[in-house]
């Protein structure tokens, strides 16, 4: 009967799909889903057509999770404005008409278009008249248009147990490992109903139960003079997402205190090889002080030791570009390189500053690196992104280079220091891809050809 109803639509009155406002709603996995007083009127129309929508959704997906309760949220990140084909048009455009808005403050992750650098893109006009009717949607519902992929970067993000509805894969596991936020892995449409309504499924990641380890992953055999190396840590993401899929995992014997870039790193690239929305790291993530305090007090299901093999074997698979030489500096028909996805933090940008040193990249040679608005204005206050852009990089801002048709469709490989870049640009792009450390890429861009320095990794 709750099936039926959910699906019935009058055409004169909307709001009638669920007439009864029923307390409860039978739950496909045999759970009653018990509603408020707000939600039921929510779910009968009461907030207007395209609230009710979005009740709908969220309704039924937390049937699917089998929540028995819908929670309150502080907050949303919305992946549905990234533009993949008329879908997400009329989704957006019913929301809209039937008066829908955002109850909680929502950000909105990348776009399909950098709006701030037009003259980038290289994509169709048909295609990218879409891609900016779909991002003014989002900004009529009522969301911030910061367009980035790593909101934890903005002033304000979500706090300790925060529960929030973040989608975009790197900014979930971001929040629910690092920050300690609560958010399930929420996709396209659940993300921005859940906005709307200003609730998520109590299920999931959202409860305590569900953010326990049972993997534990030991990294003691990984050399420390890698793990004190910014290019370990997407590659070691690369390996556990691999193992773990949508596992939760423990890692034991990182540095104690391992900063938020090396830790964003880590978790995009785990939440793109696997499924991965939240992990620990014991002695840096704020539900991991301890080794037992992860696993909840438990034995853990399995533990998995990786390999300085393991590490060599995952990074050589992050090229998909046959190297010209097994020599630590080597010659390749380099044509550029791209950093920042995840989108690069102002830390990031100054550890490019300091490895230019006045230097230029070579003619020719493309150098692009992604990031948000905000760190863009941070920049230009410091004055480095005018300093960057004499130097031959181009910043890019509300979008990424891998989804996005950005680089020129021309001979050679492209390399970049993110897992998640070299991950999915060749399907994406179709690009050959070289993987290395921001070292080797920064002196691969001055060179015009291929440095990569490979003596860390003989551990």
């Amino acid at each position: 009967m709750v099936v039926r109803l959910l699906r019935r639509r009058s055409k004169t009155k909307p709001s009638h799909w669920s007439v009864h406002r029923s307390a409860h709603l039978r739950s496909l996995a045999g759970v009653d889903l018990q509603l408020s007083a707000d939600e039921q009127a929510m779910a009968a129309g009461e907030a207007g057509p395209g609230c009710q929508l979005a009740m709908r959704v969220l309704t039924r997906t937390a049937q699917a999770m089998g929540a028995a309760q819908l929670r309150p949220i502080t907050g949303a990140h919305i992946d549905s404005c990234l533009y993949h084909g008329q879908a997400g048009i009329d989704f957006a455009a019913r929301l809209v008409e039937g008066e829908a808005s955002v109850v909680v403050p929502t950000t909105l992750n990348v776009s399909s278009l950098d709006l701030l650098h037009p003259e980038l893109y290289r994509g169709d006009e048909e295609t990218g008249r879409a891609a900016r009717h779909l991002m003014e949607l989002y900004e009529q519902l009522g969301c911030e248009p910061t367009w980035t992929c790593a909101p934890y970067q903005l002033e304000e993000r979500p706090s300790f147990g925060e529960h929030v509805a973040w989608a975009e894969s790197n900014a979930i596991v971001f929040a629910n490992s690092v920050l300690g936020a609560r958010t399930h892995r929420y996709g396209d449409f659940i993300d921005i109903a859940a906005a709307i309504t200003g609730r998520v499924p109590d299920a999931g990641l959202h409860t305590d139960a569900g953010r326990i380890a049972t993997i534990v992953i030991d990294v003691h055999q990984i050399a420390a003079e890698l793990l004190a190396a910014d290019v370990a840590y997407p590659v070691l993401g690369h390996v556990i997402g691999g193992l773990v899929g949508t596992d939760i995992c423990v890692i034991d014997g990182l540095p104690e205190g391992t900063n938020e870039d090396r830790l964003k790193a880590l978790g995009a690239s785990m939440a793109s090889s696997g499924t991965v929305a939240l992990f620990h790291a014991v002695g840096s993530t704020p539900e991991a002080p301890t080794l037992e305090i992860a696993l909840g007090g438990q034995p853990p299901e399995r533990t998995l030791t990786i390999s300085m093999a393991d590490m060599r074997a995952a990074r050589d698979a992050l090229s998909t570009a046959e190297l010209m030489s097994a020599h630590p500096t080597s010659s390749a028909p380099l044509r550029g390189i791209s950093l920042g996805t995840p989108h690069y933090s102002v830390a990031e940008f100054g550890r490019v500053r300091d490895l230019l040193d006045g230097r230029r990249i070579a003619p020719g040679f493309d150098a692009f690196i992604s990031t948000g608005r905000g760190v863009l204005t941070e920049l230009e206050l410091r004055g480095w992104a005018e300093t960057l852009r004499e130097a031959g990089v181009q910043i890019v801002t509300d979008t990424c280079t891998y989804i996005t048709p950005i680089i020129e469709d021309r001979p050679g490989p492209i390399m970049t220091d993110s897992a998640k870049w070299a991950y999915y640009a060749p399907g994406n792009l179709g690009v050959d891809v070289i993987f290395g450390s921001v070292e080797d890429c920064v002196e691969s861009a001055v060179a015009g050809t291929l440095v990569r320095e490979t003596g860390r990794w003989d551990g």
